[in-house]
């Protein structure tokens, strides 16, 4: 199949349900806005997924599946082994309609209400949601701030360190070494960790994810992810993990199977994750590579306009966190009232994430609509700076 592939080209998503595009007034309150928000792209999926999923569908029957076939499960072998150099035990694997969702097992499986969640901040917020939402204690670390990390880790009910590794919102990829250190603090202070690595596959820069289970040790682990984030497919739902232990792996599938009526999993998921696994990865480094020209472009208009903030792009994903009090903004509202009102673009707040004076602005989409938002945004920070 070819490996051309065209970016450039923008695909009008309103009237498809779209949470990023059709979506906007639920969170913006307004409707009609240039949305640079969701962590999903504009772009359409691998032509080797589109490919398989219309192959599947020729078939013509849908009926109960089991996901628990080597056609999936050494899929996701291949892609660790080519992709990360890291063998995985297939034995490990779990499967889940999504990464919270898993995140919600795991969390009930392993803390009680009022346990401590330690989490780095920034936070996403999926993850805030799933831990207070079960009565659990949010417990923020600043990212980089190793005292303040084993302090919370040394709590007497905190229960879980859940990573974000990548980082979401920051795109921060941690070494080797640094993940060994957080192993060795997490068995050191009893602690289990929930790694989500759903960003895993855009890391930039000659940088290289490293997988949990490459450091794990002995400890009790999990690690959350699914192949829909890399290419763009998260409206088939589906997610896999991989759990350490095989007693916890027993028991999240018990609770798939019985609790929530789950042992049958989306059809179209598997062979999207199959076909994205074997076939997709010229794709996907193409499509890598065309963000990282986005985020270029990005640090080259705001560092022209605002010299002062020296932006870099991320080490990984297509979300530009973007820091701008430097550039005089430290009100999130007045920046949002700007964008919303007279820019007419929706771009996530830093306060989602716990940190006023910053946007989220995701630039997986053609580059055509990166311009037009970063031109808005420009305007918007220049607007508040007058008006301050």
């Amino acid at each position: 199949m070819s490996t051309s592939y065209d970016f450039d080209t923008v695909i009008d998503r309103r009237g498809t349900w779209c949470v990023q595009w059709d979506g906007v007034a639920d969170r913006f309150g307004v409707d009609g806005l240039l949305p640079f928000t969701i962590s999903d792209m504009d772009f359409e999926t691998a032509p080797e997924v589109l490919a398989a999923l219309r192959s599947r569908l020729d078939h013509g029957v849908f009926g109960y599946t089991d996901w628990q076939q080597d056609d999936f499960t050494s899929a996701i072998a291949h892609w660790y082994a080519t992709r990360y150099g890291t063998t995985i035990d297939t034995g490990r694997l779990v499967y889940a309609p999504s990464v919270l969702s898993q995140l919600s097992q795991l969390l009930q499986m392993w803390t009680a209400e009022g346990d401590g969640v330690v989490v780095h901040t920034p936070t996403y917020d999926g993850f805030r949601k799933a831990v207070t939402g079960l009565g659990r204690e949010l417990r923020g670390v600043p990212l980089g701030d190793a005292a303040a990390l084993e302090r919370e880790l040394a709590r007497e009910n905190s229960k879980v360190l859940l990573l974000c590794s990548p980082h979401n919102p920051t795109g921060r990829v941690w070494t080797e070494a640094e993940l060994a250190e957080l192993a060795l603090l997490a068995a050191r202070h009893g602690v289990a960790v929930i790694s989500d690595e759903i960003h895993a596959d855009f890391v930039h820069g000659g940088r290289r994810h490293v997988p949990w289970p490459r450091v794990a040790g002995d400890g009790r682990w999990a690690v959350i992810t699914s192949a829909s984030k890399s290419f763009n497919f998260p409206a088939l739902t589906g997610s896999y993990g991989i759990i350490g232990r095989p007693a916890d792996r027993t028991e999240f599938l018990r609770r798939m199977q019985t609790a929530e009526g789950l042992a049958s999993p989306a059809v179209l998921s598997l062979t999207a994750h199959i076909a994205a696994y074997r076939e997709g990865g010229a794709w996907l480094d193409a499509v890598r590579t065309y963000v990282t020209g986005n985020l270029a472009l990005v640090g080259e208009r705001l560092n022209a306009a605002f010299p002062e903030l020296g932006w870099e792009p991320p080490q990984a994903g297509y979300l530009a966190w973007i820091d701008l009090r430097k550039a005089g903004v430290e009100d999130d509202e007045a920046l949002q009232r700007v964008l919303i009102e007279r820019e007419r673009v929706a771009v996530m707040p830093g306060s989602v994430y716990g940190a006023e004076g910053f946007v989220r602005l995701n630039v997986g989409c053609a580059r055509s609509k990166v311009e037009t938002g970063l031109a808005a945004l420009i305007r918007g920070v220049e607007a508040v700076r007058v008006a301050a």
